[in-house]
C-alpha cells in the first residue's frame, strides 16, 4: 500500500500547493511512484503540474461521485514523472452532492485504496478550509504534513488544525497522525520567524521537519510555466530544499517502518504522542 499524505492548513497562502507539486516532483526524481491528488476546486496544483484544468475531460469530481475509477482519471505529467488526479471548478458541485450520500467522508479513501497498487506515495492537496473535501482528504490519509509560515497568526491557526486532526483521528480515521510540520517562506533574517520557529521546536519537537523552504523567486515563477521548480530551475534554493524534504520524508518513513508497531503514535493538539 502507498503512503497517503494530506498536505493541509486551514489558512491559505502558506505554501500547501507549492509543497504538494514540488514534493511530488522530488519524490518522483528519487524513483518513487507518485500520485498528486488535487482536492482544491481552484485547481492550482493541476495547473502547476502542467495540466490544463480547462481542457480535462474528467477530474477528481468524477471519482468522488463514482462516475469513473481513479485509473481512468489520473493524468501522467510528461516532464515531472508523477501522475495527477486533476481538479477544476466542477469539484465544487461534488461537495454539495456528497452531503446527501451515506459514507460521504470515505469516498476518496475508497478510491485511493482501489488504485493504490500503482503508487508508493499519494499526496493530497487539501483546500484552505475545513469542508467536506478537506474531511475526505484527512479520512483518506495516513499522515498529515502541515505547511505553515513562521508568523504570529500561524500559531493560532495551527492549534485549531491540530484539534481538527485529532478529532478526525478519534472519530473516523484512527491511524491518522501528523507526519510533520513544514516551515515555508522561511527567512532567518526575520526575528519573528526565528521566535516562532523556536516555539514550534519547543512544542512539537521532532515533528518539525529539519528542512525549511526558503522564500525563493524561482518557486514563485515555476507554476506560471506549468512546472515544478525542480524542472524549471533545478539549481535554485527552492528546488534543492524540496529535494532535501523528500529525502527527509523517505528516511522518516524507513525509520517508522523499522521501529513502529502497526498502530503508530499519534500527535494530539497538546503536542503529546499517544
Amino acid at each position: 500500500m502507498p503512503r497517503i499524505i494530506a498536505i493541509a492548513n486551514q489558512k491559505g497562502g502558506v505554501g500547501k500547493t507549492t509543497t504538494c507539486v514540488n514534493l511530488a516532483a522530488s519524490l518522483a526524481a528519487m524513483r518513487k511512484r507518485v500520485l498528486l491528488v488535487d482536492l482544491d476546486p481552484q485547481g492550482n496544483a493541476t495547473m502547476g503540474s502542467g495540466i490544463d484544468k480547462y481542457g480535462i475531460e474528467r477530474s477528481i469530481y468524477d471519482v468522488l461521485v463514482h462516475r469513473a475509477p481513479l485509473r481512468q482519471v489520473a493524468v501522467a505529467t510528461v516532464e515531472s514523472g508523477f501522475d495527477v488526479l486533476p481538479a477544476n471548478s466542477d469539484l465544487t458541485a461534488a461537495e454539495v452532492e456528497l452531503l446527501e450520500v451515506e459514507g460521504r467522508e470515505r469516498r476518496l479513501r475508497a478510491a485511493l485504496i482501489e488504485g493504490g497498487a500503482d503508487y508508493d506515495y499519494m499526496l493530497i492537496d487539501c483546500p484552505p478550509s475545513l469542508n467536506m473535501l478537506t474531511l475526505n482528504g484527512l479520512v483518506a490519509a495516513d499522515g498529515v504534513i502541515i505547511s505553515m509560515q513562521c508568523e504570529y497568526f500561524a500559531l493560532e491557526g495551527l492549534s485549531a488544525l491540530m484539534d481538527t486532526i485529532a478529532g478526525v483521528a478519534d472519530s473516523v480515521n484512527p491511524q491518522l497522525q501528523v507526519d510533520g510540520i513544514l516551515r515555508t517562506m522561511y527567512d532567518p533574517r526575520n526575528s519573528l520567524t526565528n521566535e516562532v520557529s523556536a516555539q514550534l521546536h519547543s512544542h512539537f519537537g521532532e515533528k518539525v521537519y529539519r528542512t525549511v523552504i526558503p522564500r525563493n523567486i524561482r518557486l514563485a515563477e515555476a507554476p506560471s510555466y506549468g512546472l515544478p521548480a525542480l524542472h524549471y530551475d533545478k539549481y535554485s534554493r527552492g528546488s534543492k530544499a524540496y529535494m532535501a524534504l523528500a529525502g527527509e520524508i523517505i528516511r522518516r518513513e524507513e525509520k517508522r517502518d523499522e521501529s513502529a508497531p502497526s498502530g503508530g503514535a499519534r500527535l494530539h493538539s497538546n503536542g503529546e504522542t499517544q
